[in-house]
């Protein structure tokens, strides 16, 4: 049964704030699975991310496989590109980066993924996924070719993310970008969260408890936090059950 989704929408209603661990196969050592998920699963996370802007073929469905093996937390895929889609893991976020304007990331790679979902007992999750700037060129800029919404720009980051429920998104999701200089802000987050009906994940920039904290105090759902693990993995310790 498909129920990462629901799992989602029930933990909300009942007032349950959600943290992601994202972790890029490009980055990440599959050797250190153990000993990071043993971390992870001590943690008050409840989701575990896989995905990044260039990942090497079948580097995710190992990290994958590897993953699933040492925790019972939902494994989702933040995909950047088709390449990515493992049907060893729970989910799929179907990304459509709805604050660009390149076709490919529009739909193009949502039809060239079809074939490898086809047969697949993935949950798919329609996701609106918004860059937003944050003060330096980010991976998802480059490879997309896009630029991002500028952080002044309220209304028209509020409007984009409101479209892409009013197209039937099923999840929003505000991006800084991996290691951004600045994270979403607060405006940013209850402006956008005060307009949607649908949960909203926040990512990029959070290195630490209190920035985390504001961030779900501004409204976010889900926040995702991968770079400051990365960076030091002390941050645990802050985040422990």
């Amino acid at each position: 049964m498909k129920t990462v989704y629901k799992d989602i929408f029930s933990a909300i209603d009942s007032g349950k704030k959600l943290l992601a661990i994202l972790i890029d196969p490009d980055k990440f050592a599959v050797e250190s699975v153990p000993e990071f998920i043993t971390k992870v699963n001590a943690s008050v996370a409840t989701h575990i991310f896989v995905g990044g802007s260039t990942v090497e073929d079948d580097a995710t469905h190992i990290l994958v496989e590897a993953i699933k093996t040492y925790t019972s937390l939902p494994v989702v895929l933040f995909p950047g590109d088709v390449t990515q889609i493992t049907p060893k893991a729970d989910a799929l976020l179907f990304l459509s980066l709805i604050s660009g304007r390149n076709a490919d990331y529009l739909i193009g790679k949502h039809v060239a993924s079809v074939s490898r979902l086809r047969g697949t007992n993935l949950e798919v999750i329609p996701t609106g996924y918004l860059l937003i700037e944050n003060g330096k060129e980010t991976a998802v800029q480059r490879v997309t070719g896009t630029n991002p919404i500028p952080r002044i720009q309220i209304e028209n980051i509020v409007d984009t993310a409101k479209a892409g429920e009013l197209l039937g998104m099923k999840l929003i999701y505000l991006e800084a970008g991996s290691g951004a200089v600045h994270p979403i802000t607060s405006e940013i987050i209850t402006s956008v969260k005060t307009e949607l009906n649908i949960p909203l994940i926040v990512g990029g920039g959070i290195r630490s408890k209190e920035q985390l904290q504001l961030a779900y105090n501004s409204g976010a759902d889900m926040v995702v936090i991968g770079t400051a693990f990365e960076q030091d993995e002390l941050f645990f310790n802050d985040l422990s059950n």
